[in-house]
């Protein structure tokens, strides 16, 4: 996980072609006049979901996700919020991998979570080893624009 200002992706990510097509887009899409949905960058290799919401308090028992397939760039636009951070080896009542959706959730008490405050014009990188629970609080509920943008693993042939 790397949690950085927009401006110190280049220096802090190894710069593939599908990361700078990432990083191109946050910088140049005029994020704020997005809406909700899902944009395409570059087929299934690379989209963002641009995502509108209220944050919540966390509760005691805490629903990480993970991916296999996509590395998740998570932008934040305006507001603030907490993401919850654990590698994915110590996440309990793991559910089975939705193939579709790319996605496995698991669990954990949330004090064995690590809490990252992501705040406007700061971005949070989730590699496939990195569990994480966004959407959560960081003082009290808060609306947020964020923006993920989804860069696949390895390149569709």
């Amino acid at each position: 996980m790397i949690v950085t200002a927009l401006e110190s992706l280049p220096q802090q990510v190894p710069m593939s072609n599908a990361m700078q097509m990432a990083l191109d887009f946050l910088k140049t899409s005029g994020t704020t006049e997005l809406h909700p949905g899902r944009v395409e960058i570059d087929g299934k290799n690379v989209y963002a979901l641009v995502q509108s919401y209220e944050t919540a308090s966390a509760p005691s028992e805490v629903r990480l996700e993970a991916h296999r397939q996509y590395i998740d760039i998570q932008y934040i636009v305006t507001g603030v919020e907490v993401i919850g951070w654990a590698h994915i080896a110590g996440l309990q009542n793991p559910t089975a991998y939705d193939v579709e959706k790319d996605v496995w959730f698991g669990t954990l008490p949330r004090q064995e979570m690590t809490s990252v405050r992501v705040a406007s014009g700061q971005a949070a990188i989730f590699y496939p080893e990195d569990a994480h629970a966004p959407k959560l609080a960081f003082a009290s509920p808060a609306s947020v624009l964020k923006v993920v943008v989804k860069v696949r693993v390895s390149k569709i042939s």
